[in-house]
């Protein structure tokens, strides 16, 4: 595992100016155009998980009602499909405020479109930091499942795993999403502010799959089936892991 950026809140001399600034800090000015910048690995990831997802809620241990959380929501790209799952109570964790804000008012006019007999039992967010905070919201734990797309980048992979492993319950089950670390290695996620026209960069690790597989075990998990790679040139790997 490595840090792919310099201290944050520094700038770097290109075609393009880079910006370089802590997670949250980034996310919150990526906010207001995180849903249409046309990001590609966001589009894959959401590509993969209209797959992936049906398959993941079948390996949920019954009976219902569930929870599920979404770990690393941000603007509720994923929780607005979670939403859609009868029987069952959805927190949505978050680190920063302003993807939260954004986050808020997709699931409440997703949920104005819903037939109550077609939604969730019940959605709730919450604002966490899984570095800095060392327990997760009460509203969080126990729960029987947990998604997290396109957040591992971002943390390390211990304070991950021990944040994941801390929530499930015995035999839950962890779907995970992330960038290739090949695709890491030679690139980062981030963002052209519209208003600067500054390259954002947020803290960044470029974890292998052998590294997330190894730490993953190490606080407990087990590797359900073959961890899926998804064209290392698309730049994207998804496993789904549970509690041992």
């Amino acid at each position: 595992m490595s840090s792919l950026n310099p201290p944050t809140d520094t700038m770097s001399k290109g075609p393009s100016q880079i910006r370089y600034m802590d997670t949250a800090s980034a996310y919150d000015l990526w906010s207001q155009v995180y849903d249409t910048d046309g990001n590609f690995l966001q589009a894959l990831d959401t590509i993969e998980m209209s797959s992936l997802l049906p398959n993941f809620l079948r390996q949920i241990r019954p009976p219902k009602p569930w929870k599920i959380v979404d770990l690393g929501c941000g603007t509720g790209r994923n929780t607005l499909s979670l939403l859609k799952i009868p029987d069952t109570s959805i927190i949505g964790l978050e680190l920063s405020p302003k993807m939260m804000e954004v986050a808020h008012a997709r699931v409440e006019k997703e949920l104005e479109q819903l037939h109550k007999s077609d939604r969730c039992r019940s959605i709730e967010l919450k604002l966490f930091d899984m570095v800095e905070q060392r327990h997760p919201p009460d509203c969080a734990m126990e729960t029987d499942a947990i998604i997290s797309t396109l957040v591992l980048e971002h943390v390390p992979t211990e304070a991950f795993f021990k944040t994941a492993f801390q929530i499930l319950k015995p035999d839950g089950v962890l779907l995970v999403t992330n960038m290739h670390s090949d695709m890491g290695n030679i690139s980062q996620a981030g963002f052209l502010d519209p208003k600067s026209g500054e390259k954002i960069r947020p803290q960044s690790y470029a974890h292998s799959v052998e590294d997330v597989v190894t730490e993953a075990k190490k606080q407990g998990f087990a590797l359900e089936g073959d961890g899926k790679e998804v064209d290392r040139s698309n730049g994207m790997v998804c496993n789904v892991l549970s509690e041992s």
